[in-house]
């Protein structure tokens, strides 16, 4: 199986400091639907793992949360691709969760539901807890600039390992390039 993982606000969605509450507030980024459509057509099966605390703050109720994941969804679909699973932590970071990022449990969980490693395949995130869960579980971390992208790519300093692109669109399109000349 050719397994991707995406965090949610800030490499599918646009990121806000103020979460976002409702279905109408979820917007895709430029170009990440398609990339996701792409990843699908290529045989990749994609993964949304995202930290979601504002259910635990009570800003999200549950059931809006489920209707912003219907929307991604749906515009995904729109778009010809399909999201296999949508894993979230909705705890508090003082909660100190197993499944918060960075700790690496919901990429367990994704490794429990799918029943294979995640070592090697890739997880794309927009900040340093995304490549921390990655790095924890052996996955390949990718870190986009969209989102907290930029910001998360200058703490890491200049001399970093990590792979780097521009938006998801340039992560995916090097993934599909990979797997076509691999």
């Amino acid at each position: 199986m050719r397994l991707v993982v995406l965090d949610r606000d800030g490499v599918i969605n646009r990121e806000s400091a103020a979460f976002i509450k409702t279905a109408d507030e979820w917007l895709p980024l430029p170009g990440s639907l398609e990339a996701i459509a792409a990843l699908t057509r290529a045989g990749f099966t994609v993964v949304v793992a995202s930290n979601q605390s504002g259910v635990g703050r009570g800003l999200i109720s549950p059931g809006a949360l489920q209707e912003i994941h219907a929307r991604m969804r749906k515009a995904v679909e729109q778009a010809g691709g399909k999201l296999a699973g949508i894993f979230f932590c909705p705890h508090l970071p003082e909660d100190n969760c197993d499944c918060r990022k960075p700790k690496p449990g919901l990429l367990l969980q994704i490794e429990a539901q799918f029943g294979c490693s995640l070592k090697g395949r890739p997880v794309i995130g927009d900040s340093a807890r995304d490549l921390e869960a990655a790095q924890a579980t052996g996955a390949r971390a990718i870190l986009v600039r969209t989102g907290n992208g930029v910001a998360a790519e200058a703490g890491l300093g200049g001399d970093h390992p990590l792979e780097v692109f521009d938006d998801l669109a340039a992560a995916a399109s090097a993934l599909i390039s990979e797997e076509v000349a691999g």
